[in-house]
């Protein structure tokens, strides 16, 4: 928790006693109190991809869309142990307000699951998507992936390792992009916390790990972490970014000056977007890589 939450959260926790509400995360609190993107906005909520009560998924319109827009799945993070997609209403209105119909899906957590099973719900929701987006004006078409810290993991793994979406019934040709926030993507070896916790029993450790699925057929993807960051190094981002570029594909990477780990989530909303311009320059990049044209690396079968 950076020093931005430990204050909310001593503020959150005044501000709820008084309020009589005791169960509210600081960052439930920032989403509900901070202000938001006035053009998005939430048109469908609490809708099933699965048979899991947390297999559910909201979507949020763009308020001004004219004919079909590119379509943006966010992953939050937790360590894969934590998160609602509650409390990222915001991040839902501001990829709204930047042209995509956005869908925040949640996923299975530890202890309740480990590693895979939280990938194959990200798939899931994906081909819920595809089936279903066209409703809401989003393009099946025209998929990008993004996600903060454990949730970059999710949106940049289910771009580059093929095998979750086919499980799903979903070409890997589908997803035009990822966008990665101060993701993990080359933590080998397992430290003895979450990551053995997580992702331990997979006999074949490697196969856990984003950079070892990076080539030539990979989405292209940005990539952005901040240089203050302890939790997850932006070493991470760094090295992903390299084995792509050397795969030759596409790859906007950036390291914000003075951004902690929450820092490259909270700076996507309004609140806190003066801190960098994440949301402008990842946006810029999804909508360039969902155009109507599929990159032509993507076109090869595998």
């Amino acid at each position: 928790m950076n020093r931005f939450l430990a204050v909310l959260a001593s503020f959150a926790g005044l501000a709820l006693v008084a309020l009589g509400i005791t169960a509210c995360s600081p960052l439930a609190f920032f989403d509900a109190i901070g202000p938001r993107d006035d053009g998005g906005r939430l048109s469908l909520k609490n809708a099933a991809f699965g048979s899991d009560p947390r297999q559910r998924l909201d979507v949020f319109t763009p308020v001004a869309a004219t004919g079909s827009a590119p379509v943006l799945v966010f992953f939050y993070g937790g360590s894969w142990k934590n998160g609602a997609k509650e409390d990222y209403a915001f991040v839902g209105q501001a990829l709204a307000a930047q042209g995509f119909v956005t869908v925040l899906p949640d996923y299975r957590l530890y202890p309740e699951v480990k590693f895979p099973d939280f990938l194959d719900d990200g798939a899931q929701a994906i081909a819920w998507v595809e089936a279903n987006i066209a409703a809401y004006g989003g393009d099946p078409r025209r998929i990008v992936l993004a996600g903060h810290s454990a949730g970059a993991y999710n949106a940049v793994m289910l771009g580059l390792d093929p095998r979750y979406l086919r499980r799903a019934g979903v070409d890997p040709r589908a997803v035009r992009a990822v966008a990665g926030l101060s993701g993990p993507y080359d933590f080998l070896p397992l430290d003895a916390g979450t990551a053995t916790e997580v992702f331990g029993q997979a006999s074949d450790k490697p196969a856990t790990q984003p950079i070892t699925f990076a080539g030539p057929r990979s989405p292209p993807a940005f990539l952005a972490s901040g240089d203050g960051d302890t939790i997850v190094r932006p070493s991470n981002t760094r090295n992903l970014a390299a084995r792509l570029r050397e795969a030759r594909v596409p790859v906007q990477e950036r390291i914000y000056p003075g951004l902690d780990h929450s820092d490259t989530l909270l700076a996507l909303s309004v609140t806190f977007r003066s801190k960098a311009p994440e949301l402008a320059e990842m946006a810029a990049f999804l909508r360039q890589q969902a155009g109507e044209r599929p990159q032509q690396a993507r076109m090869l079968a595998n």
